[in-house]
């Protein structure tokens, strides 16, 4: 149960350290996150998963297929954002007049269609990957998975809720 414990308390420091990053962003850093940021926030996330399931040797030789689909899901994920960056970064040089007046609507519902699909083949092979793992877990490690899974989501809606808040007062401004 400490163990469990420690992995929370772990999971919440690893799951609030970027809302504290994005808020607070260093003079030397662009603002929100770099690459960086997500690359070590993406290893504290696998290694707080592995430590809180305490694999079996047994159970060991399914983890790198889910291992690389998390990192795999989190890298192009950071591409999505990246292409949306630039758009917006696009879109900023044109005048407001410019982009209402070219704007595209089938070319929108296409880049949108294009990064729900590899959202999709993301999430797909994230679920192929921990098949064959989650049918090895014993009820306890069924039970922490869970638990990670229930506070990640509640982690999740925390920092959505956050990031509207935010918006909703910088448009009042």
């Amino acid at each position: 149960m400490l163990k469990l414990a420690a992995a929370g308390v772990t999971a919440l420091l690893f799951t609030a350290s970027p809302l504290v990053c994005a808020e607070t962003p260093s003079a030397q850093e662009p603002e929100g996150l770099t690459a960086a940021h997500l690359s070590a926030l993406t290893d504290a996330r696998v290694n707080i998963i592995k430590a809180a399931l305490q694999l079996t040797p047994d159970q060991e030789r399914y983890w790198p297929a889910v291992e690389d689909a998390i990192r795999t899901r989190a890298k192009n994920r950071l591409a999505r954002i990246a292409n949306a960056a630039e758009r917006v970064a696009e879109l900023r040089e044109r005048g407001p007049i410019e982009v209402l007046r070219d704007r595209n609507p089938v070319d929108f519902l296409q880049r949108r269609a294009d990064a729900l699909a590899q959202r999709s083949a993301d999430l797909k092979r994230l679920a192929d990957a921990w098949q064959p793992l989650y049918q090895t877990l014993s009820p306890d490690q069924k039970r922490r998975m869970a638990l990670l899974t229930v506070f990640t989501i509640r982690e999740m809606r925390n920092a959505v809720e956050q990031r509207r808040l935010q918006s909703d007062d910088e448009d009042e401004d």
